[in-house]
C-alpha cells in the first residue's frame, strides 16, 4: 500500500496539480479524524475487549467508506492512465479478501449471524463498485479522488500497518512488507514497458 501511494499515485497527482497535495493531506486527516476523534478508543489489539453488536456495524461503516474510496481510486487511476488504473486495481484486489474476512470476523464476534457477516463482506465489494461507477459521474471525485485516496492510503499504511509489522517478532512480516513493495515496483516497471 505504501509503495502504491508513493510510487504510483503521488507522482501522478502532483504532476497534474500542485494543489493536489492539499487533497492528499485532507484524505490523511480524514482517516485520522475518524480513528482518533470519532472513535477515541481505537487500537490494534494491545488490549482486548468483548465486541458488542454495534462494534460490527461501526466497523462496517468505516470499511464501507474506505472501500468506496478504493473504487474512486481505481476509476480515477484509469482516468489518469491505463497503467495506473491497472496497478491500483491489482493493489485493491489483493487486499479485498483480507477486508472481507476482517469484517465477517468482526460481525460474528459481535454476535451477528453468519448470513449478516457474509452480507457485510458483500457490502464492501458493492461499495467499491459504487465508487468506480460514481467517479465517472461526479466531477469532483474524478478531479480530486485520486489525491484523497492517496492520503487515505498513506495514513493506513504508515499509521496502522507499519507499526503493526514493527511490533511483530521474527522476520516474516518484514519479508512480506518488503516483498510487497518490491512486487509493486516490479509490476509498475513491467506495465510501463507494456502500456506506453
Amino acid at each position: 500500500m505504501l509503495a502504491v501511494a508513493l510510487l504510483g499515485v503521488m507522482p501522478e497527482v502532483l504532476r497534474d496539480s500542485p494543489s493536489a497535495a492539499l487533497y492528499v493531506l485532507a484524505g490523511y486527516l480524514a482517516v485520522h479524524l475518524a480513528q482518533h476523534v470519532l472513535t477515541p478508543h481505537f487500537h490494534f489489539g494491545e488490549e482486548t475487549h468483548r465486541l458488542s453488536a454495534t462494534a460490527g456495524v461501526s466497523a462496517l461503516l468505516g470499511l464501507t467508506l474506505h472501500t468506496f474510496f478504493d473504487g474512486v481510486a481505481i476509476a480515477s487511476g484509469f482516468l489518469v492512465s491505463g497503467r495506473l488504473g491497472v496497478l491500483l486495481f491489482l493493489a485493491v484486489l489483493l487486499h479485498k479478501l483480507p477486508e472481507g474476512v476482517t469484517i465477517a470476523s468482526v460481525m460474528v464476534a459481535g454476535g451477528q449471524s453468519r448470513g449478516r457477516a457474509v452480507g457485510a463482506a458483500a457490502a464492501l465489494g458493492a461499495a467499491t463498485v459504487l465508487g468506480v461507477l460514481l467517479t465517472g459521474q461526479v466531477g469532483a471525485l474524478a478531479r480530486h479522488g485520486l489525491a484523497l485516496s492517496a492520503g487515505v492510503t498513506l495514513y493506513v499504511a504508515a499509521s496502522n500497518l507499519v507499526p503493526e509489522f514493527q511490533s511483530k517478532r521474527g522476520g516474516t512480516t518484514a519479508v512480506a512488507f518488503f516483498s510487497g513493495a518490491a512486487a509493486f515496483f516490479a509490476a509498475e516497471r513491467l506495465l510501463e514497458g507494456w502500456m506506453r
